[in-house]
C-alpha cells in the first residue's frame, strides 16, 4: 500500500500544480508585444481576406490578442491577454497598455482551437469605455464583426457606426468575429511590470505623456505604419 502511494504521490502533486503552471505559462510583456505586432502585419497583408487598411486609419485604438485559446474560454475565467495602443493628439499611435479578455461568448471559426483577435475602437465614446475599470462587449459597448477585404466599402451601416469592430484569425484567414458578452479590462499587473512603475491604462493611452519603451517601439511603429492617416 505504501509503495502504491509513493508511486501515485508525484501524479497527485502534478495534477494539483496544473492551474499554477498554466498561469505561469503566460507570455512576458515583451513577447506579447512581438506576437501582437505580427498579428497586425498579417491582418493587413492577408490576400483578399485581410482587414481593410482604411479601418485601421479611422480607428482611435488598436487592440490585439494573440493566441486566444478556445479551451481556456470553455473552462471559463480569463482566456486572453493582449495589448492596446491609442491615437495621440498628433495623430500617431502611442505607448501600449496591457489588457485581458474573459467571460462571454466568442464567434469562433469552425474547428479552431485558438485564434488571434483584433479589436478596433472606432470613436471617442468607445475610447471612454476602454479606459473604464472594465466593460462588456455588446453590453456597455456596441460591437460587431468587422468586414474583410481590400476596402471597407462592403461594410454594413451597423459595422461603420459601431464603437468596436472585431476579427479573429485562424489558419491564416481573418474573419469578422462576434465577441458578445466578452469582458475587457486593463491588466494593471502586467502593465506595471512592463513600465517598472504603477501606471493605469488611462495614464498611458490617454495622457500622452508616457514615452514608448525601447522594447515596444517596433510594435508602435508597425501600428503607426498601418494606421497613419492621410494629412
Amino acid at each position: 500500500m505504501r509503495n502504491r502511494w509513493m508511486m501515485l504521490s508525484p501524479l497527485i502533486v502534478g495534477l494539483m500544480a496544473m492551474p499554477v503552471a498554466a498561469r505561469a505559462d503566460g507570455k512576458a510583456p515583451e513577447a506579447q508585444l512581438q506576437a501582437a505586432e505580427q498579428v497586425i502585419k498579417q491582418s493587413v497583408t492577408a490576400p483578399d481576406k485581410g482587414i481593410p487598411r482604411e479601418l485601421f486609419e479611422r480607428a482611435e485604438c488598436i487592440g490585439t490578442f494573440p493566441e486566444v485559446k478556445k479551451a481556456a474560454f470553455v473552462v471559463g475565467g480569463e482566456f486572453g491577454r493582449g495589448v492596446f495602443t491609442c491615437r495621440q493628439k498628433d495623430g500617431t499611435m502611442g505607448a501600449p497598455a496591457f489588457f485581458t479578455l474573459g467571460g462571454g461568448s466568442v464567434g469562433w471559426q469552425a474547428g479552431a482551437q485558438e485564434a488571434d483577435l483584433i479589436l478596433l475602437v472606432m470613436n471617442p465614446e468607445g475610447v471612454k469605455k476602454l479606459l473604464q475599470d472594465k466593460f462588456t462587449i455588446g453590453g456597455e459597448v456596441s460591437a460587431v464583426a468587422g468586414p474583410v477585404g481590400r476596402t471597407a466599402q462592403a461594410g454594413t451601416d451597423a459595422q461603420l457606426h459601431a464603437q468596436i469592430l472585431s476579427w479573429s484569425r485562424s489558419r491564416g484567414v481573418f474573419l469578422g468575429a462576434s465577441l458578445e458578452g466578452v469582458v475587457v479590462k486593463p491588466n494593471d499587473k502586467t502593465t506595471g511590470s512592463f513600465y517598472k512603475k504603477p501606471l493605469t491604462a488611462r495614464d498611458i493611452l490617454l495622457g500622452g505623456n508616457v514615452p514608448v519603451p525601447t522594447s515596444a517601439k517596433s510594435f508602435v511603429k508597425t501600428s503607426n505604419d498601418h494606421a497613419r492617416r492621410s494629412s
